[in-house]
């Protein structure tokens, strides 16, 4: 091909004007305002009215109202943040956390609301300018107090689910500390003396390593910190190991770390049930049978194939949705709708009397 058939125009016209509301209207033969009413089906447009406009939309290419217009004339978003501790990729390998977020999305989902995925390990700062209209902290610890305080100064109504006491913020329960007492007495019950604690993290570094007076007094996670104290009200000297998550493989450290030990304990607490499988897996792989040597005791009522845990049960996708209600009462200018909830302790296949007594 020749040079001239290569050469490219310099002189091309504009590209054409991007389509909106009005050039929908004008080509439906309605009025602006109309055309708005048969988008957002809030108004008394008919049938053939909605029809004509929907169908110059589509031979224009328009895709409707930007919603973010619509946002700022109402002065809301539309969304509502959900704030995890951990990161998402560390968050989603929980299935409590993915149930809590099923409940919130259950009943924000109905009231047209978006749910905003955040983590505080990017910052406080990012927390506290986030576009959202309201925020849940789920299991966040005490380094989040400045967002908080922060938040309210703006207005945003904000429910935490398992956290300490905060002024402002509504609360969503749960008896960690009084169910893990129960755990731990049906252990004591069943005769074990020498009972030892896998908890999870007790601070946003997330370390491991075995528990020590220090670290639990400067501990910053609350559900963690409720559940040795539940574990303490029972056997107030137990040992323990600090995992660095939520992860079956950090409950097979956890369990290799105790169990190895000459004085090994007759019993493992674990503060989830994923830590639980891990602690069982390093049982068996030390040689140990469970429960002939060493009972196992869970947290959450995660179903976990090939495993029948002792576990305390906890209501994870009802406390998400207890969430919701009080986010949407609040968005409401209601009165606010705080709830609490319980843990049931299901006697599984990990736990029986203290080997002694066999």
């Amino acid at each position: 091909m020749g040079a001239e058939a290569t050469t490219e125009r310099t002189d091309a016209p504009d590209a054409p004007t991007r389509p909106n509301l009005a050039t929908v209207a004008a080509l439906a033969g309605v009025s602006a305002s109309t055309a708005s009413l048969a988008f957002s089906g809030a108004g008394p447009v008919s049938p053939a009215t909605k029809a004509r406009v929907l169908a110059a939309a589509a031979e224009l290419d328009y895709a409707g109202p930007d919603p973010r217009a619509r946002s700022l004339r109402r002065g809301r978003s539309g969304i509502v943040g959900v704030v995890i501790e951990d990161r998402l990729s560390d968050a989603f390998r929980d299935p409590m956390n993915i149930a809590m977020l099923d409940g919130i999305a259950d009943v924000t989902g109905t009231a047209g609301l978006a749910l905003l995925l955040l983590t505080d390990t990017g910052g406080a700062a990012d927390i506290a300018v986030a576009p959202m209209d309201a925020v849940v902290l789920i299991g966040c610890s005490t380094r989040l107090d400045q967002s908080v305080v922060t938040l309210r100064q703006r207005g945003i109504p904000i429910v935490a689910i398992e956290a300490a006491p905060m002024a402002g913020v509504v609360p969503v329960d749960l008896d960690n500390r009084e169910a893990t007492r129960v755990g731990a007495q049906h252990l004591r019950e069943l005769g074990h003396e020498r009972v030892a604690i896998v908890t999870l993290p007790l601070g946003g570094d997330h370390a491991r390593g075995p528990l020590t007076a220090e670290w639990e007094a400067e501990s910053s996670a609350f559900t963690a910190t409720e559940r040795i104290r539940g574990a303490r009200d029972v056997y107030p000297d137990a040992v323990g190991f600090v995992a660095s998550g939520s992860f079956v493989e950090e409950g097979e450290t956890a369990g290799r770390a105790l169990l190895s030990a000459a004085d090994r304990p007759t019993a493992v607490i674990a503060q989830s049930d994923l830590l639980a499988v891990g602690v069982v897996r390093a049982a068996e792989a030390l040689g140990l049978a469970v429960p002939g040597d060493v009972s196992v005791l869970g947290f959450d009522g995660a179903r976990v194939d090939g495993y029948e845990l002792t576990t305390l049960v906890q209501p994870a996708v009802e406390k998400g949705r207890a969430a919701g209600r009080a986010i949407l009462a609040s968005l409401a200018a209601e009165p606010d709708l705080p709830a609490s909830f319980t843990s049931v302790l299901r006697v599984g296949a990990t736990t029986g009397p203290v080997p002694a007594r066999r």
